[in-house]
């Protein structure tokens, strides 16, 4: 029976004694085995880093609600390496967006004195700071204009062939995926027919014990994004993952919700357009006042459903659903687990985020850390603490009807919340009291709980 534990604490992360003895208490209360961390362990944190700031609001000071707050971080990182008693290796990694700067990242988080306080109190201990994209795109407004080769995981890679075991088996989108980049070639390369395949950075593949650390974010493409979204992060190669299909839904696609003049318009014109422009960069540079002539008509991204942000969504989650297969199944050398992966989650929601997630969302503070050792448990239990009813999201409704290489093995009502919290211990049912959070406006009225209520 998969336990939860959602304990609530304060929502100022200047607070960092109260963080830390918040998160010590959640994971006192999941009481995990004695010998979950091992002294010599490889240990992963996995945090949610996908942009430096809002990408509205560029700089310093917007952020928080964006990605893993360092205060997390470093407490979770103690809390490991007390139960490594001085041997083994903690590394902290992530493969951000492809157009985010890592450098801004760790200024901004302060993540390299974050490592000194750490590698000072714990000399013994290997502690590692991963930046696992293998690029850095530099973007104006929006398009990419120059490529930067980065040195990636320095593992390497891992190429996991899921194939008939893929969730994309039988879906309709064959020759129109979409994924990272104007590349779809390469996309629907990766996935035709039974081929189905992800290449993922070896690392966070070959821990001995993977701690994900995401942040509690409304999405546009998957409407939570949390433990099971937050594995995207550990892509080598983000444009294998399909991120929705190009079409409107009586043409087999989701990139619109209507098929509208003006929509098959936009599909018309993108698709041209991203045929030019791949590799071609310095054309780029030449199609950037024509995207805003575009948006102009179209309409802007932070207002418009486009690009499969909205709930129609039936390709993104069959991709999030494989990554965790991926990484609950599989080896770094790309074989099968010879043992089961020690995996816990640990959600930072001090400060969340609603609306427009998970780049441009507004700023919602909670003061809650979620905590679990099953991601889809601990994705329910975000939904409903978040006012959402999990079952209108196809990601985890079908968590619960996965055909092959199923890692579910419960069942929902078997979900069990400890909290500090009284209202909300028990089950996902008897929780009546829930933050309302204001969905991405492609979900809007799709997956409200209506009976929800503002928590205190």
């Amino acid at each position: 029976m998969p336990s939860i534990a959602a304990f609530v604490g304060p929502s100022d992360y200047r607070d960092t004694a109260a963080i830390g003895l918040l998160i010590t208490q959640t994971l006192d209360a999941l009481q995990l085995p004695t010998d979950f961390v091992h002294p010599g362990d490889r240990v992963v944190l996995k945090p949610n880093w996908i942009k430096e700031h809002d990408e509205r609001y560029p700089g310093p000071h917007q952020w928080q609600h964006v990605v893993t707050h360092p205060t997390v971080i470093e407490a979770v990182t103690r809390w490991v390496a007390e139960r490594l008693q001085g041997r083994g290796s903690i590394t902290i990694c992530d493969a951000p967006q492809t157009d985010s700067s890592f450098a801004t990242l760790k200024e901004y988080c302060g993540l390299d004195p974050l490592l000194e306080r750490c590698r000072a109190d714990y000399p013994t201990i290997e502690i590692k700071l991963l930046d696992l994209r293998p690029e850095e795109w530099h973007a104006v407004d929006g398009v990419t204009v120059t490529k930067t080769r980065l040195s990636g995981d320095p593992a390497g890679n891992t190429q996991v062939q899921l194939n008939a075991a893929s969730e994309l088996i039988g879906y309709s989108g064959d020759g129109r995926l979409y994924g990272a980049s104007y590349d779809m070639a390469e996309t629907n390369a990766r996935h035709a027919g039974t081929r189905h395949e992800y290449l993922l950075c070896r690392t966070p593949m070959d821990a001995d014990v993977f701690i994900n650390l995401p942040k509690l974010k409304t999405h546009k493409k998957v409407g939570v994004t949390c433990a099971l979204k937050n594995l995207v992060g550990i892509n080598a190669n983000k444009n294998w993952l399909p991120h929705h299909t190009e079409g409107t839904p009586d043409q087999g696609g989701d990139q619109f919700p209507e098929a509208t003049a003006k929509a098959r318009l936009e599909h018309a014109w993108m698709g041209l357009a991203k045929r030019w422009l791949k590799n071609r960069p310095l054309l780029s540079r030449l199609f950037i006042p024509i995207k805003k002539v575009g948006r102009l008509y179209f309409g802007d991204t932070q207002k418009v459903i486009r690009s499969g942000n909205w709930h129609g969504n039936d390709t993104c989650w069959r991709m999030v659903l494989d990554l965790n297969k991926c990484l609950w199944f599989f080896d770094g050398a790309g074989g099968r687990r010879l043992s089961p992966l020690r995996y816990l989650s640990i959600v930072d929601g001090i400060i969340a985020g609603e609306g427009n997630g998970p780049m441009a969302p507004d700023p919602k503070a909670c003061g809650i850390i979620l905590a679990g050792v099953h991601p889809v448990a601990v994705d329910c239990v975000a939904a409903t603490v978040m006012g959402f009813d999990w079952q209108k999201m196809r990601l985890l409704r079908n968590s619960f009807r996965i055909r092959e290489l199923n890692f579910v093995p419960f069942e929902p009502a078997e979900i069990q919340i400890i909290s500090n919290k009284p209202a909300w211990s028990g089950t996902m049912q008897e929780m009546d009291e829930t933050f309302s959070f204001r969905p991405h406006f492609g979900w809007v009225g799709a997956i409200e709980r209506r009976q929800s209520a503002l928590a205190t």
